[in-house]
């Protein structure tokens, strides 16, 4: 659970010792700006940017019975990042499995890419897709009701 936060809390901690000097230096809107720069990054790199995450078995149970891709992500992959940004609102209607959270969808993942954790690993119909483009996942939601 706190490995996901590291990058984050590193960005913020980052932003504060870039901003602290522009302001002595009488740059306050310059500070506000990397400050709000570094936060934007810091909530990219969270997990907060992404749907909420359930387990593996959890994961597994919806996408068979809704017919949606489940996808193994880990925070602070940019990969990950990549495919969340491009799916869009699409984002929010599969089944997202943090590989740091359950270790059955670690597994999962090792078990899909011969030891492994590669991720985004995305599993459509029962078949595993390392980092695949976000497009071809896109083409393979059903289309909403």
């Amino acid at each position: 659970m706190t490995r996901a936060w590291i990058l984050p809390m590193s960005l913020m901690a980052c932003g504060v010792l870039v901003a602290v000097p522009e302001t002595r230096d009488g740059s306050p809107l310059v500070a506000v700006g990397l400050c709000l720069v570094f936060v934007v990054l810091a909530w990219l790199y969270s997990p907060l940017a992404f749907p909420r995450s359930i387990g593996a078995a959890e994961a597994q149970r919806r996408s068979a019975a809704d017919g949606m891709p489940v996808v193994y992500w880990r925070a602070g992959c940019t990969y990950c990042m990549r495919l969340r940004i491009r799916l869009g609102r699409n984002a929010g209607r599969l089944h997202w499995v943090d590989i740091r959270r359950d270790p059955a969808g670690a597994a999962e993942v090792r078990a899909a890419n011969g030891g492994d954790e590669t991720v985004p690993t995305v599993v459509v119909a029962g078949r595993p897709h390392v980092n695949p483009d976000p497009a071809w996942v896109r083409g393979q939601l059903p289309p909403s009701a």
